[in-house]
């Protein structure tokens, strides 16, 4: 039930909408209706052959609805010639089907903003939500599940929203107005006939329960395709390097077999509820032609042609709202295992956020203050154990150390990526975790070895996170970060689109526009992780000036396995185990001989 009320909020922004298309919907039902009772006079003149005459209407009441009913239309009919009643009834009919279909097409014109509206704000809310949960959920979860959840689970709990919002609306109260016409016709012959309808009702519950299961399995799938697709296509030059695509192929197939049964199994169930709904109503309807057909052959119904048509035809045109409502059980069981795997991801709240007196800061002036800093993932083992030390502003610090013990880990609680277990980090005196998020980040920029530009324009990649820098802007910061030349060979220069990830560029290219990304940032604390590893001379030369232009006037943290390019930072740290084990000038760490940044430095350069 709680999943339910929390899909009706998303319906909540859309309530004129929705109440427009279900006044549309009713006025459809009512002149749905309305064709079926202009049948019985319609069949009255056409094959009655004795004239109707006028009798006395009784009172009305509740017991004498029927016989009023029938008794007014009788007289009206007696009142005018057999071909002019013929000529109103068929205006009549063409009437009330004309106003029929058109609010019919109201109805879908005003519920297609509601429609399409859901599924946008929530696949936003879920998007946005994404965006302020913490890199360590990141690390944890694989991106083509959540990409499944935005694409694929969104739009069922949509498809099954609006399913069951029109079936509401269109669907019982045709089985109601039917029902009643039912009751007022023959009541004894349609409690007889509804005893089918509660079990036909019981079979409908017992496979919706079970689809919503198979719905859960089924989006599980469509999420494990989904990430195996996309770690296939962004790994396509190590499987051919490595000859896999057979091997590629097999774990596809056997993913795509997986969603392929899981498909199979639900449209069948899904498909069995129309055929045994339509099958429980034509033995309804048989039921109906027997007793009733007997009694009129037999002359002891007392029911005239038409009234016995209508009947018929009421009990016919019921078959289809049940079939319909059949089928929204279906899409509401779908829809709740979609809402509840959407929902538990909006559930999870974002481990880094503002604190309440967060305060925000304007500028770099003194210090950054690492405090006894300890970290270790959720699901790992401390990676920092007491970690100690300060970097003074305008100074070029550098973390080396060797793989694995924590040096981007470090770096990365600076900026709040992630945050310490224990102790503190500090600039200017002031904890990060009690600084605006968005401030915070603003004064640093951040060069990785793994660079992200987007399939974009070079422009728009240089100037992302700097709206509203101008042309001239760009290109200072790529003259600076010795790109311009390279960005003038493109086919369109600065507006040459450079593929997926960059993919149309070097190496050494992308490097130098995400260091041209973090010029024009101008950030007064520069990260640089890894910048130059993967480089070859000639690049890593090219990257390495616009590094260092980069650095003039700022604070900077460079990690680097190449010790050759922190020889110039004006205090190094070396750390291992989790702890800082040595600190100081190059020259300063060559001195001690049995230290690590020495044995590090020896093995670089003298084995």
């Amino acid at each position: 039930m709680r999943t339910v009320l929390r899909i009706i909020r998303y319906l909540r922004p859309y309530r004129k909408n929705l109440t427009l298309a279900s006044a549309s919907m009713f006025l459809f039902v009512v002149f749905n209706m309305t064709t079926v009772v202009l049948i019985i006079p319609f069949i009255n003149v056409l094959f009655d052959r004795t004239p109707p005459q006028v009798r006395p209407i009784p009172p009305l009441s509740l017991d004498t609805f029927k016989e009023w009913a029938l008794t007014g239309m009788n007289n009206l009919l007696a009142s005018v010639e057999p071909v002019t009643a013929l000529q109103v009834l068929c205006v009549f009919i063409v009437l009330s089907f004309l106003f029929k279909n058109l609010f019919h097409y109201l109805q879908s014109y005003f519920m297609a903003p509601a429609e399409h509206g859901i599924i946008r704000d929530l696949r936003q809310e879920l998007f946005d939500h994404l965006t302020r949960l913490s890199l360590g959920y990141f690390s944890e979860e694989r991106k083509g599940v959540l990409m499944s959840r935005i694409v694929n689970d969104v739009k069922v709990v949509n498809d099954s929203a609006i399913a069951v919002i029109n079936s509401m609306f269109r669907d019982p109260p045709q089985i109601l107005t039917y029902t009643v016409i039912l009751l007022l016709i023959d009541w004894k012959l349609t409690l007889l006939v509804f005893v089918l309808l509660p079990l036909t009702g019981m079979f409908l519950a017992k496979v919706a329960e079970k689809l919503r299961r198979e719905s859960w399995r089924l989006q599980s799938a469509m999420a494990d395709l989904t990430s195996l697709l996309d770690e296939t296509l962004s790994s396509m030059r190590i499987i051919k390097a490595f000859r896999t695509e057979e091997h590629e192929s097999r774990r596809f197939r056997a993913y795509n077999e997986r969603y392929f049964r899981t498909t199979v199994d639900i449209m069948r169930r899904s498909e069995m509820t129309a055929p045994i709904t339509e099958v429980t109503s034509v033995l309804v309807v048989v039921l109906i032609l027997w007793l009733l057909g007997d009694a009129v052959l037999k002359g002891t119904g007392g029911m005239s042609s038409g009234v016995f048509v209508a009947y018929i035809f009421s009990m016919l045109q019921m078959m289809q709202p049940l079939k319909f409502f059949g089928q929204m059980i279906n899409h509401l069981g779908q829809g709740l295992a979609g809402a509840q795997r959407v929902f538990s991801v909006l559930d999870i709240p974002p481990k880094i956020v503002d604190a309440p007196d967060a305060v925000a800061l304007h500028g770099f002036r003194e210090r950054i203050e690492f405090r006894d800093v300890h970290f270790q993932y959720d699901t790992g083992d401390e990676i920092l154990s007491g970690v100690s030390l300060e970097i003074r502003a305008g100074q070029a610090v550098a973390i080396v150390g060797p793989s694995g013990v924590g040096k981007t880990t470090l770096v990365d609680l600076v900026p709040r990526f992630y945050d310490v277990t224990a102790g503190a980090i500090l600039i200017d005196g002031v904890d990060v975790r009690r600084v605006r998020l968005d401030s915070l980040r603003a004064l640093m920029g951040i060069v990785t070895q793994e660079t992200f530009l987007f399939n974009t324009t070079i422009r728009e990649n240089i100037a992302y996170g700097t709206p509203g820098a101008t042309d001239e802007q760009v290109e200072a910061a790529a003259r600076a970060a010795n790109a311009h030349t390279f960005i003038l060979e493109t086919p369109r220069g600065y507006d040459t689109v450079i593929g997926d990830r960059g993919v149309k560029l070097s190496g050494g290219q992308r490097q130098r526009l995400a260091i041209a990304r973090a010029v024009l940032r101008n950030p007064p604390i520069l990260i640089l992780d890894e910048a130059t590893s993967s480089l070859d001379t000639e690049s890593e030369i090219l990257v390495q000036e616009a590094i260092e232009r980069l650095m003039e006037g700022r604070t900077s943290i460079v990690i680097a396995h190449r010790l050759s390019t922190v020889q110039r930072a004006d205090l190094i740290f070396v750390l291992d185990g989790g702890v800082i084990k040595e600190r100081g000038t190059h020259e300063e760490l060559m001195r001690n001989g049995s230290g690590l940044y020495r044995r590090l430095y020896d093995l670089q350069f003298l084995l």
